[in-house]
């Protein structure tokens, strides 16, 4: 495994491993089971993982300075993996030099759910991510659908600017209780901990409501109520919609897909489910 800090240095490194296919996943660190499940879903020789706290998907009020940074705590968890791993962990200046002025908007599934409550959030992510991947050129880019709206945006970013890198959205991780995987939930005591636990239960019954009733307004506003009784102290968004779009759809015809978005304490947490 080796480690690089400057896009000179990551496309020296990659220069002799490119015939064999690289692959891609991008990552802001805190590293879990869960980025490693990425890193294994690989089917190339080499990997590139990114470690990159990026500053411009913060608003000034959230939580870019407490967010956990252990460079080599990351580099014991990914040595693990046993994979032909290079480890790209630029700073600040390097991916946003004096001067820089660039940044990407794209339309489509960024409209509605996250930009609601974070406007600034997919001008920073797709930025950044188009930086990474044009500094690497991988064959293949490795996303967790747990960021489903995100995925999406990558998606169509990747294709609207004929970017060479096919992107692949990997299975949630989740631990025994169902919880999705995130570097965040290292913030919950374990009285949130339990808690936030339900959260993809309540989703889950979110969706047998509304393949009961029909009615997705009601089962939206069931899983809601749902998340509120059962501890969290305030819901963003439950949503259904169509899962290739992020569409509002007003019955079950097409593949479809829940996400929210619930607070518990100082915490924000993300899932969602197909169905």
């Amino acid at each position: 495994m080796k480690t690089v800090h400057t896009i000179a240095e990551l496309r020296a490194v990659l220069a002799p491993k490119r015939a064999g296919g690289v692959a891609m996943v991008p990552t802001m660190g805190a590293l879990h089971d869960g980025h490693l499940s990425l890193v294994r879903m690989a089917e190339t020789p080499t990997v590139v993982v990114s470690i990159f706290v990026n500053p411009t998907q913060f608003a000034p009020h959230e939580d870019f300075d407490a967010y956990p940074r252990d460079l080599d705590r990351d580099l014991k968890t990914l040595a693990m993996t046993g994979a032909d791993i290079i480890v790209f962990a630029p700073s600040a200046r390097e991916m946003y030099p004096d001067g820089f002025a660039t940044t990407l908007t794209v339309g489509g599934p960024s409209a509605g759910l996250e930009t609601y409550f974070r406007p600034h959030f997919f001008a920073g992510v797709a930025t950044v991510v188009a930086k990474l991947l044009l500094a690497a050129l991988p064959d293949t880019a490795i996303f967790g659908q747990k960021d489903y709206q995100q995925l999406l945006v990558v998606t169509r970013l990747a294709a609207d600017l004929g970017l060479p890198t096919q992107i692949i959205g990997a299975p949630i991780a989740r631990e025994a209780d169902g919880l999705a995987m995130s570097s965040r939930n290292a913030y919950l005591d374990p009285h949130e901990r339990a808690v936030a636990g339900n959260l993809n239960k309540v989703l889950r019954e979110a969706i047998a409501r509304a393949r009961q009733t029909g009615d997705l307004r009601e089962a939206e506003a069931y899983g809601a109520a749902t998340l509120k009784a059962v501890g969290f102290d305030s819901v963003d968004y439950v949503a259904i919609r169509d899962a290739q779009t992020l569409a509002v759809i007003a019955a079950l015809a097409q593949p479809a897909r829940v996400l929210a978005a619930a607070k518990i304490g100082k915490t924000r947490l993300i899932d969602n489910l197909a169905f």
